[in-house]
């Protein structure tokens, strides 16, 4: 076991998420105050993986989670049916005027100079009123796990969803399962929910129980409270601020066998240099870097995550699991939306060198 897990080989699903369910209205290359039409994405930080390896990678995948039981909700219900993801839903009842509802993500993708502009409408959502008890763990795991995830969006929400997150985690390791977190920082969402200080005092709790970690330097330092060495990094691509981080992630939390994150150099909208790196059982690999010609940059940590686990889950040398990861992440950023297109034969080529040249 080169990256140092012990995941089993058997198991009614191969991966489950936690986490909220939203839907992006997207109008493309116009910002909000001019758009006419949107297009919708069904998404959540957490759900994206599950999906992308149902999807593409075409593993068993499941998401537990809220589902607020009007047409939006249907709309979600939908999707998550036709990406091949199996739900197991906490129903809430829509009063048909002020909710729970199913939390709108409001992004455009900019264009060139522009920036992409995010913001939220996450009132009376339906997943934040999530909370311990709400789930049957026993009935869920009952089939077998090989390996379980949630995030730091999720775990934002409300005082009651982090503590689910650690009742889903304590059931799933119980039942064999290998943990994974996504950092996932969001200054936005920790604001209104007891700000800096309590994201540090939350997520140090959650990041007991993981096994994986998935978080940038910034995910690092501002979600876990690490400030680090003083690592000068000679551009985006510099995986050495990250690297010079891992030493004191294990110190507080030496139970973490993994570390992985994107690096990205953002060019313009859309056109990025793309890498990525991972720290696994005490050794660190680096991902090729290639020229992304972005059309929705929305999802592709989410994509490099799922291909990593992937790699991982299939038996993939760790170096080959860091090719995966970043291949789907890079092939994510071509299509429109938060989760995949690709296929897994894509996602191979791409990470054995393929090219852009026509396929006929």
């Amino acid at each position: 076991m080169q990256h140092g897990l012990n995941i089993r080989q058997d198991g009614a699903l191969d991966f489950l998420s936690l986490g909220a369910l939203v839907h992006r209205l997207d109008p493309g290359i116009i910002p909000f105050r001019k758009a006419t039409e949107c297009q919708i994405h069904v998404s959540g930080g957490e759900f994206n993986v599950a999906a992308n390896l149902a999807d593409c990678f075409r593993m068993r995948t499941g998401v537990v989670t809220a589902m607020a039981d009007y047409p939006i909700g249907d709309l979600i219900a939908e999707r998550v049916r036709a990406v091949g993801v199996r739900p197991f839903y906490k129903h809430f009842k829509h009063d048909g005027v002020h909710g729970p509802n199913m939390a709108t993500v409001y992004s455009d993708r900019g264009q060139g100079v522009r920036a992409p502009v995010v913001f939220y409408n996450r009132c009376n959502e339906a997943a934040a009123q999530l909370k311990p008890g709400d789930f049957d763990w026993k009935s869920i795991l009952a089939g077998g796990v090989r390996w379980f995830h949630s995030g730091g969006i999720f775990a934002a929400l409300s005082p009651a969803t982090a503590e689910v997150i650690i009742e889903g985690m304590q059931a799933a390791k119980a039942a064999g399962a290998i943990l994974s977190f996504d950092l996932n920082y969001r200054a936005k969402l920790w604001n209104i929910s007891g700000g800096h200080e309590r994201a540090v005092e939350v997520l140090d709790r959650i990041v007991k129980n993981v096994d994986v970690l998935v978080g940038n330097e910034e995910d690092l330092q501002m979600g876990l409270g690490i400030k680090g060495p003083k690592v000068e990094s000679k551009s985006k691509l510099d995986p050495s601020a990250f690297i010079g981080m891992i030493d004191w992630v294990v110190k507080k939390h030496p139970q973490v066998k993994i570390v992985a994150t994107t690096l990205r150099e953002v060019h313009s909208t859309n056109r990025h240099s793309w890498s990525a790196v991972a720290w696994i059982n005490g050794k660190t690999h680096v991902a090729p870097t290639c020229e992304l010609d972005v059309l929705d940059r929305v999802g592709g940590g989410d994509g490099f995550a799922a291909g990593f686990f992937f790699g991982l889950l299939s038996g993939e040398s760790a170096e080959e699991a860091v090719k995966l990861g970043w291949a789907h992440g890079a092939l994510l950023t071509t299509f429109p939306g938060d989760t995949t297109m690709a296929t897994v034969e894509q996602v191979r080529a791409f990470a054995k060198g393929g090219s852009a040249r026509i396929q006929r």
